[in-house]
């Protein structure tokens, strides 16, 4: 169906999933767990390590909820050109601790369309729960800009967020994403083009394949996660954040953050001094 105010409250269907050691394992490589030392992050990398139980980086759930709340939207549209949509806007939501392997269900469904003229935005909700006991592990918030697919007479809907206060900002994160991280991130699943194909990243605007948004969300939460709360999953509450540039493969993530908490207001910046994270928030349960 077209983008309008009719897809509001459409249901994404119902998706039986599931996920093994390996494939918690593989996310925690592609969003850079243990890449700057190897012996750290084993609890997220390894699952046969002496003393050590594997474990689960929350932001995972954006797999299957991104499964839903991306591609179960996508299935519903008519004819859109992939090339023309952006991940504006993500948020994971923590139920209860993602366990290494599990059965489980996501379902989804269309929360609001707002019309801004020359772009639509698109907001879905999906939730990931037990197969088997029916508790919620966790909620995805999706927020999508389709350019050049306005103007159809909607609501503009809210603007931007209020900024954070810089002078809340008093630490500082940093990490330089690999040169292949896109080419890794894309084995869990997120295959489109835009991230690979230099000929495709061109047509779309850019001068080469950009890293995947949630690979960078996923980078900067294992880094908040490591540093408020000692790397344990379990205290993990939330995290989101609005995507306001690209990112490209081998650029530093400047994680500019407030120390004090359970709320840790942040946004990041790259080595060029470019926002591409603003309006963060990270808290802990």
């Amino acid at each position: 169906m077209p983008i309008n105010d009719e897809l509001i409250g459409r249901r994404l269907g119902v998706v039986e999933t599931s996920w093994t050691s390996r494939d918690t394992r593989l996310y925690a490589l592609a969003v850079g767990a243990s890449g700057a030392d190897p012996e750290q992050e084993l609890q997220f990398t390894t699952e046969n390590s002496a003393g050590i139980t594997q474990r689960v980086l929350p932001t995972f759930g954006v797999i299957d909820g991104g499964r839903v709340g991306v591609g179960g939207l996508l299935r519903e549209l008519d004819d859109v050109d992939l090339s023309r949509m952006l991940h504006g806007a993500q948020e994971v939501e923590q139920h209860q601790e993602l366990p290494a392997s599990a059965e489980a269900v996501t379902s989804g469904r269309v929360t609001a369309v707002w019309d801004k003229g020359k772009a639509a935005v698109i907001e879905t909700e999906s939730v990931t729960s037990d197969a088997v006991s029916g508790e919620r592990y966790v909620t995805c918030r999706q927020t999508l800009f389709f350019r050049g697919y306005g103007g159809w007479g909607g609501e503009r809907g809210p603007g931007a967020g209020t900024p954070v206060p810089e002078a809340e900002l008093d630490r500082t994160l940093k990490t330089t994403t690999r040169l292949d991280q896109a080419l890794l991130y894309r084995l869990t699943g997120d295959a489109n083009p835009l991230h690979s194909d230099p000929a495709y990243a061109r047509g779309a605007g850019f001068p080469r394949p950009i890293l995947h948004g949630m690979c960078v969300y996923g980078v900067v939460g294992r880094l908040l996660l490591n540093e408020f709360a000692d790397g344990d999953p379990a205290a993990f509450h939330s995290l989101r954040g609005r995507f306001s540039a690209p990112t490209y493969p081998g650029d530093d993530l400047v994680v500019s953050v407030s120390g004090r908490g359970p709320e840790h207001r942040f946004v990041v910046d790259n080595q060029r001094g470019e926002r591409i994270l603003s309006d963060g928030c990270f808290v802990i349960g």
